[in-house]
């Protein structure tokens, strides 16, 4: 699939569920939010269903998101679905890892390829006050756990304020390089105010080679992160809201006044 601006759309990050076991101070209300109700969440064969068509119209890469993806009762059970269809090149998730440790083997087993875990500090004080109520060493353990399972490369997704020089930024490097792990720096956004900047270390963020395309927890497909635009597949069938989706892909992100970070996986 190519879009307007011809470039070549081949990535679906996928949401499971707007549901998460952290509060992150830059994420999510401290009083939690309205959640979506059972119903209108997609079943796992639906998401199998869009990830098929999704592949004869060239999606090769596919990345599993939240809210918290492993909050979702039987996640390796969906990988295991996903994993089967022929033409996915990459399958991976992203996590807070906080519950990691019993799930990196099932979810390996399944067919998972590799994991981004979310880490902003490695001081056990900072991340309970930015996640409000997280123990870090749930996700030491799950980064172990993930090593373990040969969910290789892992990549660490660290929010920054200003820099990559930050403290506890800089703490977070130094972690990962005595681990062994990727990291990757995001710089904090604002869906609403349309604030955002390229990941360093990664590829998000830069309109100019985007090739992804979104799927919500409730069915929709949304072309951009900072844009209001979502299709309904439910409505409009999977294809024509892939169609639509590609089609009015905008050249550059601009503002999201209708979603939250929770609901879309970042």
């Amino acid at each position: 699939m190519y879009d307007q601006f011809n470039r070549h759309i081949s990535y679906l990050r996928i949401s499971v569920t707007d549901r998460c076991n952290l509060r992150c101070t830059y994420c999510m209300p401290e009083n939690g939010i309205k959640l979506l109700r059972h119903q209108d969440i997609l079943t796992f064969e639906e998401i199998r269903d869009v990830v098929k068509t999704g592949i004869t119209l060239g999606i090769n890469k596919v990345r599993i998101t939240g809210g918290e993806p492993l909050v979702r009762k039987g996640i390796a059970e969906l990988i295991k679905m996903l994993s089967e269809l022929k033409g996915i090149q990459d399958l991976s998730m992203t996590t807070n890892g906080i519950l990691l440790k019993d799930l990196a083997i099932p979810l390996a087993n399944a067919g998972l390829n590799r994991v981004n875990i979310s880490l902003d500090t490695v001081d056990p004080v900072r991340y309970k006050e930015i996640t409000r109520n997280g123990g870090i060493n749930s996700v030491f353990q799950g980064i172990k756990a993930a090593k373990d399972a040969g969910l290789e490369p892992i990549k660490i997704n660290c929010v920054v304020f200003k820099s990559k020089n930050e403290p506890d930024a800089l703490k977070v490097a130094q972690f990962a390089s005595d681990n062994n792990l990727l990291v990757r720096y995001i710089h904090q956004m604002n869906l609403k105010t349309g604030e955002f900047s390229v990941v360093e270390g990664g590829k998000g963020g830069n309109c100019a080679i985007c090739n992804r395309l979104r799927l919500t927890a409730d069915g929709y497909i949304k072309p951009c992160l900072f844009a209001d635009l979502k299709y309904n597949i439910r409505e409009l069938g999977i294809k024509q809201a892939f169609h639509l989706a590609v089609s009015n892909k905008p050249e550059c992100g601009s503002y999201n006044l209708s979603d939250e970070f929770y609901n879309l996986g970042g």
